[in-house]
């Protein structure tokens, strides 16, 4: 797990300004204080897609002070917005996990139950494959509980909705608890995470929705 850093001096950004006042300065509660907020929302939008691209790109670790250059800010803003590494790779993961969780209901309009529920675990898998540049501290937040509280419910929140799909239509289990599904598939991730091909990732997710349909 990469180690928490301590938030440096910032230097000036592009325009020869920084994300707020300093010391001297107004603060942002006193006055032109809306630009300043719109700036430092504007900077972590730009960090956040930035370390998408990278951490999808990078087959290891990326620096920190990599993105925080490609998104023209200096190292003490990225530390402003995402004090860790891992507060940075949980609001990359959150903000992809929009496409992943809103791909359900419609999988749901198109599949019975158990198959939407076996075409949306492969849609996450695959989102998890591609974040090689933040494999270990997205590895080690998963198995550590760490990844935000919002972005686990909103999952398990998913997987209930499919479940409860699945309970009424009879293609699956009704005394199912859509937690227990997202951590079985944190399993799958690991896996994922450790180099599995894609052939054996495709086997582990056959295995855990067989395990949720209705026993003969």
């Amino acid at each position: 797990m990469f180690a928490s850093h301590s938030p440096a001096p910032d230097p000036a950004g592009p325009g020869g300004h920084a994300d707020s006042a300093g010391p001297s300065g107004p603060s942002p509660a006193d006055s032109p204080g809306r630009p300043v907020r719109r700036d430092a929302r504007r900077n972590r939008e730009k960090l956040i897609a930035v370390a998408q691209a990278a951490f999808a790109a990078a087959e290891g670790p990326v620096p920190l002070e990599a993105i925080a250059r490609e998104a023209g800010v200096g190292i003490g803003t990225l530390y402003r917005h995402f004090p860790t590494r891992e507060d940075l790779v949980d609001a990359v993961y959150a903000s992809e996990l929009d496409a992943v969780t809103a791909s359900a209901p419609g999988l749901l309009d198109q599949h019975p139950a158990d198959v939407a529920l076996r075409a949306w675990t492969g849609r996450y898998a695959a989102f998890v494959a591609t974040k090689r540049g933040m494999m270990d501290t997205l590895r080690t937040a998963l198995a550590s509980g760490r990844i935000a509280a919002p972005s686990r419910e909103r999952v398990t929140t998913t997987i209930g909705t499919i479940l409860e799909r699945g309970a009424a239509t009879g293609t699956l289990r009704a005394d199912v608890d859509p937690d227990d599904v997202a951590t079985l598939l944190i399993g799958v991730f690991a896996a994922i995470m450790d180099g599995a091909p894609r052939e054996r990732t495709d086997r582990l997710l056959d295995l855990l929705v067989d395990a949720l349909r209705p026993r003969a």
